[in-house]
């Protein structure tokens, strides 16, 4: 059967989108590839309908709960029963059924610390695997190195022989993150497919404040004033708080959303976004991978973003309908040096590598420092990761490195924040790209004009049927 009629079939989509069959194509030859797609061109398909052909489970490696359980719905709404989350959720009779049962789901859904448990790769050890998937791969280099070290060990357990291919799948990467995910994950001279990483439908706003307080007072205008639904992203859990509490007072369907909430509340809330019963998200950077809402209609950075990375993640998730959408950036002077403070606040220290080496001298479990609260669970989970491949010296040499490298970044984000020249352009050109077209509205430099705002009022949404975002967003872009 032709890969259209497979397409149609499965998934009733007449055509695929750009890269889509390109990718499929290369899997099913057997080779490793590496496809970067943005935010909404449909990554997921490129390995949901190899699946149907291959006649083989198809491992996927996500970095995120909640990405996890909204791919596995999304698979249940086009009628596929034979698929798992293989997670925490699970109980421990839920995860032994699963286990015992898993060469007979075709989607396989699990974490890189599930994938690492004994028992999990003794399982897939015995099973034929069609094809496996590294989700979200920007993560290998973002966040392994000096966040989930889990991540980094997923190329050991890849490099045997035998394995089936590998996908590794993001939205955006740079040349070192691309040369990150190849060598990690062992690829073997993969087909590459990088799509233009411009997003030409996501106008891109900065607005320059003097201080928090200034901030603060042009958020809560702007928020009550014009159309979402839209993300604000803030830096800590404490702010994301008081924004929501002081929206909703302002009567603005809003909740809070960050890492200090459980799960389940934290599922809860996304699926309230999703299902359109809030308009408006305040959260960390916790929020946002994988949501598969098409009409969000704004993005705002309360904070600085730590990196361009953090900041196309984050920005792409506006506008998946292709309808036009707002990327807006707020900026105080001095905000890159909360934002440097941020980024190596769970680093541990050198201090830290010296009192890791002290307590094994004592026959004394490292382990001791972290629940003497003498460092984060993540700062342990770097340390400890390290500490065991390599020497105290090499390894204090590399956490320098990090901050270094952290620093950098904060800087290249300045740079965009603070150019007087095209930001779209600055932004694709970090990727190697060049940009094709400059749209309408293209940015704060070439012109977005945010008078117009204030004429789109969302609180007569409780007397009048409330326009589509669609024309709200053209009248807050076009000024009609």
């Amino acid at each position: 059967m032709e890969l259209e009629q497979l397409l149609h079939k499965h998934f009733g989509y007449s055509s695929f989108r750009p890269g889509q069959k390109e990718v499929i194509e290369a899997l099913l030859q057997e080779q490793d590839v590496i496809a970067l797609l943005p935010t909404g061109m449909g990554k997921s398909l490129c390995y949901q309908l190899p699946a149907y052909t291959l006649e083989k489970p198809v491992l996927i490696v996500s970095p995120l709960l909640s990405l996890m359980q909204d791919q596995v719905e999304e698979l249940k709404r086009f009628g596929e029963k034979r698929v798992v989350a293989l997670n925490s959720f699970l109980s421990l009779t839920e995860k032994r059924y699963v286990l015992h049962f898993l060469e007979q789901y075709r989607f396989i859904f699990t974490s890189p610390e599930m994938l690492l448990q004994q028992q999990v790769q003794e399982k897939l050890a015995k099973m034929k695997l069609g094809l496996i998937v590294v989700d979200e791969a920007h993560c290998i280099s973002q966040w392994g190195f000096d966040f989930r070290p889990d991540y980094l060990r997923i190329g050991d357990w890849l490099s045997r022989e035998n394995r089936p291919p590998i996908l590794a799948l993001s939205a955006t990467a740079t040349k070192k993150v691309v040369r990150d995910i190849r060598e990690t994950l062992s690829l073997k001279a993969p087909f590459e497919f990088m799509y233009n990483v411009d997003r030409p439908n996501i106008h891109l706003g900065r607005v320059v404040v003097e201080d928090k307080a200034d901030k603060a007072r042009w958020l809560m205008h702007h928020v009550t004033e014009t159309a979402g639904p839209g993300i604000l992203y803030v830096s800590s859990r404490k702010r994301a708080q008081q924004y929501s509490e002081a929206l909703l007072q302002e009567g603005v369907r809003v909740a809070a959303y960050h890492a200090g909430y459980g799960v389940e509340d934290r599922q809860f809330i996304q699926q309230q976004f999703i299902a359109g019963e809030l308009d408006w998200i305040v959260a960390t950077n916790a929020f946002g991978m994988g949501i598969n809402k098409l009409d969000i209609r704004q993005v705002i950075h309360e904070s600085m973003p730590a990196n361009i990375e953090n900041y196309m993640q984050e920005i792409g998730r506006a506008g998946r309908d292709g309808h036009s959408a707002l990327a807006i950036l707020l900026y105080a002077e001095g905000d890159e040096e909360l934002a440097k403070f941020v980024v190596t606040g769970d680093l541990p220290t050198l201090h830290h590598v010296d009192r890791y080496q002290e307590l094994l001298s004592q026959q004394i479990q490292p382990i001791q420092m972290l629940k003497n609260g003498e460092l984060s669970e993540t700062a342990f989970r770097v340390l400890d990761y390290w500490l065991q491949r390599e020497s105290s010296e090499q390894v204090k040499v590399r956490l320098n490195h990090l901050a270094l490298e952290k620093y950098n970044a904060v800087n290249e984000m300045l740079q965009i924040i603070q150019t007087k020249d095209c930001i779209r352009e600055h932004l694709v050109g970090y990727f190697g790209q060049k940009l094709q077209k400059k749209p309408e509205n293209c940015c704060e430099n070439c012109g977005i004009h945010y008078d117009v705002i204030k004429k789109v009022r969302l609180k007569e949404k409780k007397k009048v049927k409330m326009a589509t975002w669609e024309s709200r967003l053209q009248q807050l872009l076009m000024g009609n």
